[in-house]
């Protein structure tokens, strides 16, 4: 394995980091890209001093070039939270036309396998619940939140695109809610927007009556899903993420229960548009093609995430 070769753009990013220490781990030479719109070196500094990694500071959305072979790709670049893709409309629908474009002509022009970083996102705000990977999704593709639903799906069709055409060998993985350490304080997305809320003791956001509901995958298990796909001889979508469903109501009763002496009490906001109602994967494919299953409880996963961002919030 150690002359093994993979590149994960978006790798300051929080999933990117730690499929940096996954595959280092597992003995790959790794290439590390990110142009830092949303990435953060402290994610990966610690495997600069190492000689199996390098890290290239380029825009995905420009043409990419890395000499010699290359044999796995990880397309992981994208702002990925609301507040990231409402403030950078056009850059996150670059880098899901322009960029997974590029990375897939270099996929082809080195014969590397390439597995894209897809969303639950697709399917919008579902009809079909649970969702399993053959639901087509019900997105509105000229809302705000359509910049980043569309970029997705137009993603996984041009990888199809290559995979049919070209005979690419390619992976497309649908991510549901993951958390853990690393994550941004100012993401936006429900947890850090909780845990820094909480530990402030200002009052934790929810948007309508909390009764929309996620599934949240603690991101150790994600990284193993992952690893596991890319491996895998499975060419079509998989979904990856916990199927343990609950309300963000019972969310943020869970984070003030973990957060000794908060003064925080629940806040009500109005419902942003086209906020999915529900959200919860139907993983019965990741299990039987991958023998893959989350293993990490909540109570343990948010433990962990809890002693980070104690850490990181001021």
């Amino acid at each position: 394995m150690s002359s093994r070769k993979v590149l994960i753009t978006g790798a300051a990013g929080f999933i990117g980091s730690h499929l940096c220490d996954r595959f280092i781990k597992e003995g790959y030479q790794v290439i590390g890209m990110d142009n830092l719109i949303t990435g953060n070196l402290t994610n990966i500094e610690h495997l600069f001093k190492l000689k199996e990694f390098e890290f290239y500071h380029h825009d995905v959305s420009r043409f990419v070039h890395v000499p010699g072979n290359l044999d796995y790709i990880l397309h992981f670049a994208s702002p990925a939270s609301p507040i990231d893709y409402l403030k950078m409309p056009i850059q996150t629908l670059k880098v899901g036309s322009l960029g997974t474009h590029n990375l897939l002509g270099l996929a082809k022009e080195k014969k590397a396998r390439i597995l894209i970083a897809s969303t639950s996102e697709v399917y919008g705000d579902p009809l079909v619940h649970p969702q399993t990977e053959e639901y087509w999704g019900n997105v509105n593709p000229i809302g705000p939140r359509g910049v980043y639903d569309e970029a997705k799906r137009f993603q996984e069709a041009i990888t199809m695109a290559y995979h049919r055409y070209h005979q690419l060998e390619t992976r497309i993985v649908r991510i549901f809610n993951t958390y853990g350490p690393r994550m941004r304080v100012e993401d936006g997305r429900v947890l850090p927007a909780f845990f820094s809320q909480a530990i402030k003791g200002t009052d934790l956001s929810i948007f309508g009556d909390g009764s929309q509901t996620r599934s949240f995958c603690y991101v150790d298990d994600l990284v193993e899903g992952i690893y596991r796909l890319l491996l895998s001889d499975y060419s079509y979508p998989v979904n990856l993420g916990n199927p343990q469903e609950l309300s963000i109501r019972e969310f943020a009763e869970e984070i003030l229960a973990l957060v000794p002496g908060t003064k925080s009490k629940i806040a009500y906001h109005p419902l942003p548009v086209d906020d999915p109602k529900q959200r919860k994967p139907d993983i019965s494919l990741a299990k039987r093609i991958l023998s893959w299953e989350p293993k990490v409880n909540r109570a343990e996963g948010l433990a962990m995430t809890y002693a980070y961002f104690q850490k990181v919030v001021v």
